[in-house]
């Protein structure tokens, strides 16, 4: 998946968590991470994160977190929901590749 343009998901609001996306010349992933549960979960949200962009082939781009405590299902259902939003999909695969 390719990631054509600057694409937004999620809020602010406490639970969740706004995250930015753009894409960058380079195959680089730049993940910027404000959290106030960093210091406790600031590991597991860049895993999540990188698990999710490398499953869907993702390189080449910014993103930008701003989590107010949002659990990892809300978490991934923001970043799935961006991949969709910045890339000329419709939607994302869903099935394992085999």
């Amino acid at each position: 998946m390719k990631i054509t343009h600057a694409a937004v998901a999620g809020t602010l609001e406490s639970g969740d968590v706004m995250i930015r996306i753009a894409p960058l010349e380079n195959q680089e992933i730049d993940l910027q991470i404000s959290s106030n549960v960093e210091k406790q979960f600031g590991d597991a949200i860049r895993a999540t994160v990188l698990e999710i962009l490398h499953r869907h082939h993702i390189q080449g781009v910014q993103l930008i977190l701003d989590d107010k405590g949002a659990l990892d299902c809300i978490l991934r259902a923001r970043l799935e929901t961006l991949l969709v939003r910045a890339s000329d999909v419709n939607s994302l695969p869903w099935e394992e590749k085999a």
